[in-house]
């Protein structure tokens, strides 16, 4: 619950979603990121995600494809927060448009999966929390996995429920470029955690 809690990477993309646009959108994407999730999860139970968690070089290149999309969703909210006070217009709440809600569902998949920090929690900390090869560890993880699913559902409608009813409100065209500059700071800022983190 905790690691759900704490406002990362995901929790803040839903809630910028859901101020740009809108919470039927946002949680869409909130799928895309459940279902990464589940990938990650059935890697855990199939025994893959110890393998992987272990690979000094697979958890460097997750690692940086993570560093790289967080710098770039965070320069493409800076932009768009820069172009919104030459042009207040640009700062009014969006609608996906023509390509639908597929951006937004890639957008938290590729940020769930390209989290090292995740793999390392889903193959290195569920596994310790089962009795063992012996004791049916394979179904115990899909249990654990599907509780840690349940509080991502609830915590990420959560984030989504606050950003809808911000953007709901209609906040003015000048708080809404705060919101994007501070999403964009926050995920550049994240991008150099991540690269700043020494995870092997």
């Amino acid at each position: 619950m905790l690691v759900s809690l704490i406002p990362g990477a995901n929790q803040l993309l839903g809630l910028s979603n859901a101020v740009r646009h809108g919470s039927a959108h946002a949680l869409a994407g909130l799928g895309g990121r459940l279902a990464a999730f589940v990938i990650l999860v059935g890697l855990v139970v199939a025994g893959l995600g110890a393998a992987l968690a272990a690979s000094a070089t697979a958890l460097t290149v997750i690692k940086w494809v993570g560093v790289a999309y967080l710098a770039w969703i965070g320069f493409v909210s800076l932009r768009r927060a820069w172009r919104a006070s030459a042009d207040p217009d640009l700062a009014a709440p969006t609608s996906t448009g023509r390509k639908g809600v597929r951006p937004l569902i890639v957008n938290e998949f590729v940020v769930a999966m390209s989290n090292p920090k995740l793999v390392l929690f889903t193959a290195a900390l569920l596994p310790q929390f089962t009795g063992g090869p012996k004791d049916g560890a394979g179904a115990q993880l899909a249990l654990l996995g599907g509780a840690y699913l349940g509080i991502e559902i609830v915590v990420g409608l959560g984030y989504i429920g606050l950003g809808g009813r911000l953007g709901a409100t209609g906040i003015p065209a000048r708080t809404r470029r705060r919101v994007d500059l501070g999403s964009g700071v926050c995920f550049v800022g994240l991008a150099g955690l991540l690269a700043a983190d020494d995870l092997v």
